[in-house]
């Protein structure tokens, strides 16, 4: 994040760093616990990580460290970031009812 000025090196750009890692670290998580509704918690947490990092590049924005045309990227990003955790989640929630149903029968 070449546009970041050095004082905010530990404040923003950190905590941009943190909520987009956080992302996938969620995602992976949930995968392991092998169990479908926390891995439904933890796509939840990912998706709000995921508006965590675009509310910290508005704020990036805001102070004009980045441009309204890297902002309109990062923005069409978060939409299909965004779409594609919710498409995850209605999966898993298919999956999780399917298994209900088996294991009633």
């Amino acid at each position: 994040m070449k546009y970041f000025p050095k004082s905010e090196q530990y404040l923003l750009k950190e905590q941009i760093l943190d909520s987009s890692k956080s992302i996938t670290a969620n995602i992976a998580e949930g995968f392991g616990t092998f169990h479908h509704q926390e891995n439904i918690q933890f796509s939840r947490r990912s998706r709000g990580s995921l508006d965590e990092t675009l509310e910290h590049m508005i704020t990036a924005y805001d102070e004009k460290y980045i441009t309204k045309a890297i902002l309109s990227e990062i923005n069409k990003d978060y939409k299909e970031c965004l779409k594609q955790l919710n498409g995850y989640i209605k999966y898993l929630k298919t999956a999780k009812q399917e298994t209900k149903i088996i294991n009633n029968q």
